[in-house]
């Protein structure tokens, strides 16, 4: 049964066809800004930086105290359970080390250069370890030249 409706002075009949390409052009429209949001979050998810939640950790403390410090190599040589700190060091060091650090904040960016600095003078075993784990290829050793060899 078809209806007809009198639109600014105009004749217009609305079909069972017309109310299907109504449907599937609202459909594609609203499938289009899905799209273009989820590009667009992703975009801006790529830009932000590490989480900061976990720079408040007293590092100091952390490689003063042997148990905690060996808990947190063990986790990062895949050799010991892992603390939700050290889950989230551990997935974010590729990248970390392949974007040179970009997304890390200051305080992630002293920090890590604190723990290197100690891992090569107090730990050598772990850091070459960590080195062979993190970066088998010596992509960032040369990359990043004296920091890390």
């Amino acid at each position: 049964m078809e209806k007809s409706y009198n639109i600014f002075k105009t004749d217009f009949i609305w079909t069972r066809s017309s109310q299907q390409q109504y449907k599937r052009f609202n459909m594609k429209t609203v499938l289009m800004i899905f799209v273009f949001i989820a590009i667009v979050q992703c975009i801006l998810a790529a830009k932000k930086e590490y989480t900061s939640k976990y720079d408040n950790v007293d590092v100091d403390s952390v490689l003063s105290n042997n148990r905690i410090l060996n808990n947190y190599l063990n986790c990062l040589k895949d050799k010991g359970p892992c603390t939700p700190e050290g889950r989230e060091l551990k997935r974010l060091l590729p990248d970390a080390l392949q974007s040179e650090c970009s997304k890390c904040t200051e305080v992630q960016k002293r920090n890590s250069q604190k723990v290197i600095n100690f891992l090569r003078a107090n730990k050598p075993g772990d850091w070459k370890i960590l080195l062979d784990k993190y970066d088998s290829k010596g992509i960032y050793r040369s990359k990043y030249g004296k920091q890390l060899n």
